[in-house]
């Protein structure tokens, strides 16, 4: 079926709202068993996030079926092929989501996420071993597939009681996103400046350490340590410089594509609270409900734009002509 036959042709970055609304929902899980906040603000988050993911999985399907033309040219595109590690990722937030409910539906959907997410990284993560690159592709949407991916891989093992998988994958996402942070920060510094289009993916930077925290947090046990302050202390820098970068980030209009901050923020906010409810006393004590807040404001703003966007029919890329 040719691209203008009707289809929304939904980009696969759209699975980035489901890690920051999933994200947030385990944040208020989090404050819940922390302060005893009102369950039904975490579970209902989640629940969206479910939602949104159970519809952009079927337009991306749907977009392989029906419009797979725009799939492929995503799929073999050097910086938006990252984008597509997201539906495994965005999977195994639900089957997090999911846990509390139906333990069956959650190792179902785990299970999904995890063989998805690894077998795509592997073929992409291939694919750049063979060369030939442009340097100016590097962005950190090159994180998504395996250091996204096998983070929220052991976290959600960790939830579900699969410790020693959950390891594995920790240390995979570890060891890659350790790799990848120094290609990156040399293209940042010696490389030519990102376009404005591309500046909302530096949102992706704060990611790592701190979804690294919250895997860690899911695997192990007992009080504070200071590997699990380390992690949180590198994503706190990374605010800080993306702090320093926003005026420069803004120069391209609020879009979809700043949902790239949501799911650092979330993991940020997740994880302090996680290392305050096993006896953390000091700064991270101190700034966690400020964090909290941050991450929930913006995850509303991005959630607000995205349904204004959509309302006025704009949220959706027009579609080709053919």
């Amino acid at each position: 079926m040719r691209e203008n036959s009707g289809l929304p042709i939904v980009p696969v970055s759209f699975f980035g709202m489901v890690l920051g609304l999933c994200g947030l929902g385990g944040s208020w899980r989090a404050a819940h068993a922390l302060w005893g906040v009102p369950a039904v603000l975490g579970e209902s988050i989640m629940a969206a996030g479910a939602l949104v993911w159970a519809l952009v999985l079927l337009l991306y399907v749907l977009k392989w079926l029906l419009a797979r033309p725009a799939a492929l040219e995503e799929l073999h595109h050097p910086v938006q092929s990252g984008f597509v590690g997201l539906a495994g990722v965005a999977t195994l937030l639900v089957s997090i989501g999911a846990a509390p409910y139906s333990r069956a539906i959650a190792e179902g959907l785990l299970l999904a996420g995890a063989l998805f997410t690894l077998g795509f990284g592997v073929w992409r993560t291939g694919g750049m071993w063979r060369g030939e690159r442009d340097p100016e592709a590097a962005t950190p949407v090159m994180y998504l597939p395996l250091v996204a991916g096998s983070f929220v891989t052991g976290t959600a093992c960790g939830v579900l009681g699969f410790q020693d998988w959950g390891q594995l994958a920790f240390g995979a996402g570890l060891f890659s996103w350790l790799a990848m942070e120094s290609v990156l920060l040399n293209r940042f510094q010696h490389g030519s400046a990102l376009p404005p289009a591309q500046r909302p993916t530096l949102g992706i930077q704060l990611a790592p350490p701190v979804v690294g925290a919250v895997t860690y947090l899911s695997l192990t046990s007992g009080g504070p340590d200071i590997f699990a302050r380390a992690l949180l202390g590198y994503g706190l820098l990374q605010l800080l410089l993306i702090a320093r970068l926003l005026p420069w980030i803004l120069r391209q209009p609020l879009s979809p594509a700043y949902w790239a901050f949501t799911f650092g923020l979330t993991a940020l906010a997740t994880a302090t609270l996680l290392l305050v409810a096993r006896g953390e006393t000091g700064v991270l004590a101190m700034l966690a409900p400020f964090l909290l807040a941050l991450a929930t404001g913006v995850v509303a703003l991005a959630s607000a734009h995205s349904l204004w966007q959509l309302a006025s029919g704009r949220l959706l890329p027009p579609q080709k002509r053919g």
